[in-house]
């Protein structure tokens, strides 16, 4: 099982990235998915998005609608479209195979990706 994420990259505040998650070694559409991000000087990461089997999604309500996340069957892809990105999202952000909590509150995953960083700057 293996998961890449790439898309991440410089932006400036008000604007939008991609970030794509491939996955190799099972179909996205049988497990849940999830996207996670750890900003700097965070000791945990914190949970964004998740797409479950049945193609239902739950978001973090502090994202307050401005991330969604989707998946393609055919490309066995996991995506999460950024919009209206601020300074605060810069993060390294993790794709995660069947994402849950520790009892101590943080993210565990059956795998993770190796992330991919977005900075968000002027």
């Amino acid at each position: 099982v293996q998961l890449v994420e790439s898309g991440g990259g410089l932006v400036q505040p008000g604007g939008s990235l991609r970030l794509s998650c491939a996955a190799s070694g099972f179909t996205v559409s049988s497990s849940a998915m999830s996207w996670a991000r750890q900003a700097p000087g965070k000791r945990r990461r914190e949970w964004l998005s998740t797409i479950y089997r049945d193609g239902n999604t739950a978001r973090s309500p502090s994202l307050k609608g401005r991330f969604t996340i989707s998946r393609d069957n055919g490309k066995n892809t996991v995506s999460l479209q950024m919009n209206t990105l601020q300074s605060e999202d810069t993060g390294v952000y993790y794709c995660a195979k069947n994402l849950t909590w520790a009892p101590d509150g943080n993210l565990v995953a059956d795998y993770w990706g190796q992330g991919t960083q977005v900075t968000v700057s002027e």
